[in-house]
């Protein structure tokens, strides 16, 4: 008897998945041990031509996860609702799930979980962060009996195409950004990627994994954006030998617990293996007690990509249910809470335009060193009315750090806060 796969969506990477089932017919047959169709495709409106068979198509999508006949339902909507009710209505029926919904995920991936350890069925979301990129599972299985201790990666391919046109080709950020857009890189509306909020729920899904914990959620990653960096920044960044990424970094505390997770622009330096990812590729960093440092890399995006580890979840749970089992997951929570921000150890790089006169750098350095805030090197560029210090602070909690520079824009001696942007180098 074939496996029956209810899909719900059918936009571009939902008619992916289609396409590949219907091309790998075969190879997934034999991979699960029994062939795999499509029962039927949920839509909004019926009236499209989205290049599957019409008859599959309904608008009746709580019908469709409930038929006795589907086996599995993959979820590719998007967004908070419908998806949030239909993947609940679809576990409490018994059907496992299939999911790329980052978003809903990381809001409350809780009581996803809890749902589907109640119906005993499987929840599986690879596509929801990375892509094709195999690494929620070996988050979760392979590395089941290590200790993780940190992740940190470029989990937005959008954000990486701006910043890397911006650094090899010189772009502005408006024109790097439009340059995304026409490839398809961008959405016609980029804020959930410019502004960090899709790399902040994907933070919130890898710190759950890694550390065991169902405390985090997008709602507890602090999240900066890129709009704010400036060329000058770019400009910076390289003459220290620094590249700029939007880094998604998962750390826990020294004592162990807490764990830390943030999102924002990092001045990376060069021979850092992530400061090579070009483009919008993705890779992410992960550093273990006992297997080391492993690093995944590989498309982050796109309707083939995400299909594809659609696809790979959805022989995993085929084959599960034709054995008659599940793999359980978040039924134990370790508890760890999520750290302020400001407990969090870090170095900034601080742009300063400041008036040309005696005892400018002693007003600042005494700044500093008031805030408990050493300065590891500082630099002076132009003179007159356009001179600007550079400073670069040693490792301080990121509370001192931004009470530092609030003082700083108190300064007399300071005309302006060009520019704040932490540097990290992950030894």
């Amino acid at each position: 008897m074939a496996m029956k796969v209810a899909l719900l969506g059918c936009g571009v990477v939902g008619s992916e998945v289609v396409r590949l089932v219907d091309e790998q017919a075969e190879e997934l047959a034999a991979r699960v041990g029994t062939p795999v169709e499509i029962g039927g495709i949920a839509v909004r409106r019926l009236d499209r031509d989205r290049g599957v068979d019409p008859a599959l198509l309904t608008t009746d999508a709580t019908g469709l996860v409930t038929r006795p006949d589907i086996d599995v339902v993959v979820e590719v909507i998007g967004g908070i609702e419908p998806a949030r009710t239909l993947m609940l209505t679809a576990l409490k029926a018994g059907k496992s799930v299939v999911t790329a919904n980052k978003a809903l995920l990381a809001e409350d991936g809780q009581t996803l979980h809890a749902a589907a350890r109640e119906a005993g069925v499987d929840l599986y979301y690879e596509a929801s962060v990375a892509g094709a990129i195999p690494l929620l599972r070996p988050l979760r299985d392979s590395l089941a009996g290590d200790r993780v201790n940190r992740v940190l990666g470029i989990v937005n391919g959008t954000t990486n195409y701006v910043l890397d046109r911006m650094d090899s080709a010189g772009s502005g950020f408006t024109e790097a950004l439009e340059e995304a857009q026409t490839l398809g890189y961008a959405e016609a509306d980029p804020t959930a990627d410019v502004e960090g909020f899709d790399a902040a729920a994907k933070a919130a899904i890898l710190a759950r994994l890694a550390f065991h914990t169902q405390q985090v959620t997008a709602a507890d990653v602090h999240r900066e954006g890129i709009t704010g960096v400036s060329a000058a920044d770019i400009a910076s960044a390289r003459a220290m030998g620094c590249v700029v990424k939007l880094l998604a970094i998962c750390q826990r505390s020294e004592d162990g617990e807490s764990v830390g997770v943030r999102v924002h622009p990092v001045m990376l330096p060069v021979d850092h293996p992530l400061a090579s990812v070009k483009e919008a590729y993705n890779a992410v960093f992960v550093e273990a007690e006992s297997a080391g440092r492993l690093m995944f890399y590989g498309a982050g995006a796109g309707g083939t990509p995400t299909a594809s580890a659609v696809l790979g979840d959805m022989v995993a749970v085929a084959r599960n249910r034709l054995a008659d089992t599940h793999v359980g997951e978040g039924g134990h929570d370790t508890g760890l809470p999520v750290h302020d921000m400001g407990e969090t150890v870090t170095s900034y790089h601080v742009a300063l335009d400041v008036a040309e006169r005696p005892g400018v750098l002693a007003t600042v350095a005494q700044t500093f060193a008031e805030h408990g805030v050493s300065i590891k090197n500082v630099r002076q560029e132009g003179s007159g009315d356009d001179a600007q210090l550079v400073l670069v602070s040693h490792q301080a909690p990121d509370a001192a750090l931004r009470s530092t520079v609030e003082r700083l824009q108190e300064d007399d001696v300071v005309r302006e806060v060009a520019s704040v942007m932490r540097v990290e180098n992950f030894e």
